[in-house]
């Protein structure tokens, strides 16, 4: 979708009234096949917590990510060449001879990926859809995190429907993963005007069902129908798990053409926004930005990092910038 000053209406460069025009455009629509390919450009991307230096996950940002656990294997005498540090001393002194508690690291942890495939999400004033953006970042990372032997699911929703895919460390459960996560993009059409019966807030209760202690719980979305109810959902996740919200926006939210009155379209169809109106145009401005302001405060005040993507960009442009991997692309 771009703006275009001279008909004042914001519209795709196809017809979006005829779903065939565009079904096949890599920028609007992305198939199972293509998500499936992202799998080499994956490795490059790194969702541990010993992150890259220039990494969104470093440094001063609220990330608490603890990576995987330690499991209790046994307490056995001290051997020469043992860490100091493994010392259990209340043994040690009970016993008058030293003794280690040896630990195995968890094999591997889960991860839940919730990828938003509602209607607000086919919206995109500059290259790609939302919707793209999310199922490309979602599709990135669900490869990533199996290549590195850690189980992956997630939950898929649109309006209507919902795919629930328990974490699972086999490449056929990644299949179907993204093979949901493609059938419901390429259902998105601007056609659809679909009675909504999946909410935002009820993915949140069902991963909060799902993902167990030490977790990790990405979501994808724009965060559209956020609430006062998603602050203790959000909250439950982040103390037990470690969670990453990956919020997906789109240029126009902080660039409103400014002094213009404009028809916004969907190809169907129109309302008027009579942006010349100062008080008008700041309303808009402040709701946008409402949302993303709820977000960063619940990250400071539980925790737990917020990733930018924008539809301006390719998702793994974007994903390799901001966790830290300098270079191009091969």
């Amino acid at each position: 979708m771009t703006w275009s000053p001279k008909c004042c209406r914001l519209s795709h460069s196809r017809d979006m009234s005829h779903p065939a025009s565009y079904q096949n455009d890599p920028r609007i629509h992305v198939d199972a096949d293509r998500l499936l390919r992202l799998g080499l450009q994956a490795r490059a991307i790194n969702l541990l917590p010993h992150q890259p230096a220039r990494s969104i996950l470093n440094g001063r940002h609220a990330s608490r990510l603890r990576g995987r656990g330690l499991n209790f294997e046994e307490l056995r005498a001290y051997l020469p060449g043992d860490d100091i540090r493994t010392i259990d001393w209340k043994v040690t002194a009970r016993t008058r001879s030293p003794h280690v508690r040896v630990y195995t690291e968890e094999r591997d942890r889960p991860a839940l990926l919730l990828v938003d495939q509602r209607v607000s999400m086919f919206f995109g004033t500059k290259t790609y859809m939302k919707s793209v953006v999310a199922a490309e970042a979602a599709a990135i990372a669900a490869h990533r995190i199996l290549a590195q032997g850690d189980r992956v699911g997630g939950i898929v929703f649109g309006d209507r429907d919902l795919a629930e895919h328990r974490p699972q460390r086999r490449a056929k459960a990644l299949m179907r993963f993204l093979s949901s996560v493609g059938a419901m993009n390429m259902a998105l059409n601007a056609a659809l005007r679909p009675v909504p019966t999946v909410f935002l807030n009820d993915i949140l209760g069902s991963a909060n069902a799902l993902a167990h202690t030490n977790t990790l719980v990405c979501v994808f979305s724009d965060f559209d129908g956020l609430n006062d109810k998603s602050e203790a959902l959000i909250r439950n996740l982040a103390l037990s798990n470690d969670l990453i919200l990956f919020n997906i926006s789109d240029p126009s939210a902080q660039d409103l053409p400014k002094g213009l009155k404009l028809t916004v379209s969907d190809g169907t169809d129109q309302i008027e926004v009579d942006n010349t109106d100062p008080a008008l145009s700041a309303r808009i401005r402040t709701a946008m930005e409402n949302r993303l302001s709820q977000l960063h405060l619940w990250s400071q005040r539980y925790g737990f990092p917020v990733v930018p993507l924008t539809t301006a960009q390719p998702a793994l442009d974007q994903l390799l910038h901001l966790f830290g991997h300098r270079g191009r692309r091969k």
